[in-house]
């Protein structure tokens, strides 16, 4: 009897989370989080590789995400991740000066690109999603969440835009709203970034290495998601595999940066590498989900209003993620013998 008991609640166990994923599969957006949830006390595991050409060089991004269901409202999630986007300082004359008579002028310009550079380590990155609006009728869902995110990445990045995940430390936050209809979904996700800054040291030809203090510009984000479940049709059974189509819209808007030298001199930013700017990105996307656990992502990103700086395009990407089950507990032998 206890047996019996134990393997029905495993089979309820999987069976509520096989249901959690195809009913929410057309907005496991590859690029956004949804206002959905992570089940209760289920783990993610999700790597992921992002990869652009610059100039005969291909940057790349290896990262590696843990999720957890704390509770059936709150998931959190920590990030690590290894680039070759940027040197172990700041590239060279990126920050200058030049001797005038007796004044010095300073100034900040466009870099050589296409330089080859070591995969550093990143940092860490940590998100946290509180689901706070619920409204389910039948074949359609209305949700909404807010998050937090945090980093302390560390790497010399070399223009004003932040980004949380491999280039800036710093923390932000924002709402989410998802709207799910028979095999269509959308989702709108807006936040904020408040960017730290980073010290270290610009190269000077002929003279000893300067410090140099960038603060990165803080930034609103814009994105707009839309999901397809484009097969199957209909569910025959929990062993189908999933096709999803998606089409997701990032967009961005950054302050300038703000350079000091020597802690003291503020450096004229006279490159689009650190002035403000925005931008907005389209990420088509597919998605292939196998036995309702395993999930494989490929998109492609380009940009359709302006550009980033801090990239090049196309954008490739290439996600995969699987849920791991709660063990159960055993019974005393006590409670068995009450069995």
């Amino acid at each position: 009897m206890p047996t019996i008991y134990r393997y029905n609640r495993i089979i309820i166990l999987t069976g509520l989370l096989v249901v959690a994923v195809i009913s929410q599969a057309q907005e496991l957006f590859p690029h956004n989080e949804p206002a959905s949830n992570l089940p209760k006390r289920v783990i993610g595991i999700r790597p992921f590789f992002k990869a652009y050409p610059e100039l005969g060089v291909v940057r790349q991004m290896y990262a590696l995400r843990l999720m957890y269901g704390l509770t059936p409202k709150l998931t959190i999630m920590g990030t690590i991740s290894v680039t070759n986007h940027h040197g172990k300082d700041l590239p060279p004359n990126l920050v200058s000066h030049i001797h005038s008579g007796t004044q010095t002028v300073y100034s900040t310009n466009n870099i050589q690109r296409g330089i080859k550079y070591p995969y550093l380590f990143s940092g860490i990155y940590l998100y946290a999603k509180y689901r706070f609006i619920t409204v389910d009728r039948k074949n359609e869902h209305f949700r909404m969440a807010a998050y937090a995110d945090w980093s302390n990445v560390g790497v010399p990045h070399d223009e004003a835009e932040p980004s949380l995940m491999d280039d800036t430390k710093g923390y932000g936050g924002g709402l989410i709203a998802t709207y799910l209809k028979n095999h269509f979904a959308a989702s709108f996700t807006g936040g904020f970034i408040i960017p730290g800054h980073y010290n270290g040291y610009s190269p000077d030809p002929g003279s000893p290495d300067v410090p140099t203090r960038i603060q990165y510009g803080k930034a609103a984000i814009y994105n707009l998601s839309f999901g397809y479940l484009w097969f199957p049709k209909q569910y025959s059974d929990y062993g189908q595999t999933n096709i999803n189509l998606y089409m997701e819209f990032i967009g961005k808007s950054y302050e300038a940066a703000k350079v000091t030298q020597f802690g003291y001199v503020n450096v004229p930013i006279q490159t689009p590498l650190l002035e403000k700017g925005n931008y907005i990105e389209l990420h088509p996307s597919v998605q292939a989900i196998f036995n309702s656990n395993l999930r494989i992502d490929l998109s492609i990103g380009l940009p359709i209003v302006r550009r980033s700086y801090a990239r090049f395009y196309p954008v490739f990407y290439l996600g995969i993620q699987r849920y791991l089950f709660p063990k159960l507990k055993k019974k005393t032998s006590k409670t068995k013998e009450n069995e």
